[in-house]
């Protein structure tokens, strides 16, 4: 058995069960096909059973690079590098459906960096992704409870996210301390657009800062009292930032962007 490391936040896949309803999530025959952080292959095999068109594999560690190369021959096309660091539109000329067992140290900050990058036309059709439960629970928190927050505003910008399952320890080798959730991504026909999303990543670190005060402090940082702005979105200073919508947000994005234009 291959020994995971901690320090590329390696779990393996080896459930049958859950490996067979991450690839039954959606239709990926014929389809281009982008694996990020294959690990041991598992999930690879599953890939190829349904006979995609294409299949790429991002993979950070050398040795299992090497591992897959020899396991797959010339099946699939390994990227030996650290996703973080790829340009995904430069390097796929048609969409691409990807699946990934996402590292849990830097899941949030792979996911952060496809949503901001986006330009008008998506590289992907989908995204069929593993999170850590409790960063997955964030993600698709609403407006009002206690979960939502930056990672549920940032992430519902430009997506749809279903939620597929939740998936306890015992399916990983080594076993993580955690439980899992799988999550379906689909890129939004229309959306609020913002020209410079890191104005929606400031706002909402502001915002949400202290959580648990009111608005009227971040607001008044940021638009310094402006009632223009509170009046033509209808803010309630007295509320908290869990308690604006993810439009609102959106929006208030939008009219920094005006501000700082």
């Amino acid at each position: 058995m291959i020994k995971a490391k901690k320090s590329l936040g390696q779990n393996f896949l080896i459930d049958k069960k859950i490996l067979k309803k991450i690839t039954d999530t959606t239709d990926i025959e014929n389809k281009i096909i982008l694996e990020i952080g294959p690990g041991t292959g598992n999930l690879t095999s599953y890939i190829l059973k349904k006979n995609p068109k294409k299949l790429f594999v991002i993979e950070k560690d050398n040795k299992l690079a090497k591992d897959l190369e020899n396991k797959f021959n010339n099946q699939i096309t390994i990227i030996n590098d650290d996703v973080l660091k790829i340009n995904e539109t430069d390097l796929f000329k048609e969409k691409v459906i990807v699946f990934g067992n996402l590292p849990y140290n830097i899941s949030t900050e792979i996911l952060s960096k496809w949503i901001i990058n986006l330009k008008e036309n998506f590289w992907f059709e989908s995204l069929i992704l593993m999170f850590q439960k409790e960063v997955a629970d964030r993600i698709i928190a609403e407006f009002n409870t206690p979960n939502y927050g930056r990672l549920s505003i940032i992430s519902n910008w430009k997506l749809n996210i279903k939620k597929i399952c939740d998936i306890k320890p015992e399916a990983f080798y080594p076993k993580p301390k955690i439980d899992s959730t799988l999550l379906y991504l689909l890129p939004k026909k229309n959306f609020i657009k913002i020209n410079d999303p890191t104005y929606l990543e400031k706002l909402t670190r502001i915002f949400f800062n202290q959580r648990r005060k009111m608005l009227k402090k971040p607001f008044n940082q940021l638009f310094n009292g402006d009632q223009k702005v509170l009046d033509k979105l209808k803010i309630d200073l007295n509320l908290r930032p869990q308690n604006l919508n993810l439009d609102t947000y959106y929006k208030l994005a939008c009219e920094y962007e005006k501000l700082r234009g």
